[in-house]
């Protein structure tokens, strides 16, 4: 059994079965399987490497692309002994015993790299325990997150530390690694080229979990090739990654946005369908939803907003799965309606000149005189009735006296904002005309 200072992994010779995913481990850097991006010679850790100056790190991805793999033949390759322990199983007085033998190493004149998976789960205060360690070179901190590091962790470890996108792989990386499998196993996989590839995006971009489907195929015992129906009969789809809460959520959300912002309607399905099977609660999309013909359509088309609502209130009546294609009709709509954000940009104007403008009361003429006092201050002196002027429109102003007359809503050409732009053109031009007098 591993102890907290062991190195994990190591598996005894005469252990009787050791799992696919063990066996094909790296024992290399050059062995890894996708990560070029940080593994390249000219990417971070190469250069890192080559030049025989390694720092402090935080590997950031899905699971199963190889983050602690890295990490230990990172140790490997810079002689600096390997010591993992996980933020979930890993408490204050374990930490110490980990410092307190990395000290006595480094007086012996060996390094430590601690590898920290999922370090999000530590607090914050549990992070700063790491900086005294890190700063003094006890230790050589890697880090590893499937969450956003700059919600999840400290500025004071993530300036000490070069964070690393690591990335799922894609499906070249998947068959190089089916091709890998099946040299260790000695034999092919019982699959059709389809169902081979189904086999892969089964996996969704995570190695290890690929390596155990490829265990489980190829201890069957078939007499032809399956193809992908087949295989579906005995393999169940890995559910997708996704997390109601984590940066999935908000990825997913922020694509299905600008899908729709993009006027792209098939993107918008894709990635609303995408949701839906991670679980998502349909309300919150049919609030986002809503949102969306707020900010991105506006009065361009007037419209949109109400068919977003009438969308929401048929999913409350028929409930899933009959509702979500209500919201999925206001999304296609939403998707091909003429765009403006004028009134949303108007009305973010308004609010950071309302700050700006403090307590800047209205002008006199256009506030109520219920009282003789306030008859005698001024108060409705010189009020143009709108409905009494030609054209009904006065052209009188209605900001504070001594504030420039800002133009805040700016409409597009597009939609029915064209009307609403002639509409203000035209009663500037008569708040012109009345502003230079008769004549």
């Amino acid at each position: 059994m591993t102890d907290l200072f062991g190195t994990p992994g190591d598996t005894p010779a005469a252990a009787p079965h050791r799992p696919l995913a063990d066996r094909l481990r790296p024992q290399t850097l050059a062995e890894v399987i996708g990560q070029e991006q940080v593994l390249g010679a000219e990417a971070p850790l190469g250069v890192m490497l080559a030049s025989g100056s390694l720092s402090s790190l935080i590997f950031w991805g899905p699971p199963g692309v190889g983050k602690t793999t890295i990490a230990r033949l990172l140790a490997q390759e810079t002689d600096l002994h390997f010591v993992q322990i996980s933020a979930i199983f890993t408490g204050v007085p374990d930490l110490k015993k980990v410092f307190e033998a990395a000290k006595i190493r480094r007086q012996n004149g060996q390094g430590t790299l601690l590898f920290v998976d999922e370090i999000h789960r530590f607090n914050k205060a549990q992070q700063d325990g790491f900086l005294p360690h890190m700063e003094d070179g006890t230790i050589l901190l890697v880090g590893a997150t499937t969450e956003n590091p700059s919600f999840e962790l400290n500025a004071a470890v993530l300036s000490r530390a070069q964070v690393l996108v690591l990335e799922r792989l894609d499906l070249g990386d998947l068959e190089r690694l089916t091709q890998r499998a099946e040299k260790e196993l000695g034999q092919a996989l019982p699959l059709t080229g389809l169902a081979r590839e189904a086999l892969q995006e089964m996996a969704d971009g995570d190695g290890r979990a690929l390596l155990n489907l490829i265990e489980q195929v190829s201890a069957w015992a078939v007499s032809t090739p399956l193809d992908p129906d087949a295989l579906a009969k005995r393999l169940m789809r890995r559910a997708a990654k996704y997390d109601k809460s984590g940066d999935e959520h908000y990825n997913l959300i922020s694509a299905l946005h600008k899908s729709v912002r993009g006027s792209d309607p098939d993107a918008a399905l894709y990635w609303f369908a995408r949701m839906l099977t991670g679980g998502e609660d349909p309300r919150y999309l049919a609030r986002r939803i809503t949102r969306m013909a707020v900010e991105d359509i506006g009065l361009a088309d007037p419209q949109a907003q109400t068919i977003c609502l009438h969308a929401w209130e048929t999913y409350e009546r028929l409930g899933s799965p009959e509702g979500e294609l209500a919201l999925a009709q206001a999304l296609v709509y939403l998707a091909l309606a003429p765009k403006s954000n004028g009134a949303y940009v108007g009305y973010k104007a308004a609010m950071r000149l309302a700050k700006q403008s403090g307590s800047a009361p209205p002008p006199k003429h256009i506030l109520n005189a219920p009282t003789s006092l306030m008859k005698d201050q001024g108060y409705g002196a010189g009020y143009a009735y709108d409905h009494d002027a030609e054209d009904g429109f006065s052209g009188q102003n209605y900001f504070p006296e001594d504030m420039e007359r800002p133009a805040l809503y700016q409409p597009v050409e597009r939609g029915f904002e064209r009307e609403l732009k002639k509409r203000l053109e035209y009663f500037a031009k008569l708040r012109a005309q009345r502003a230079s007098g008769p004549g």
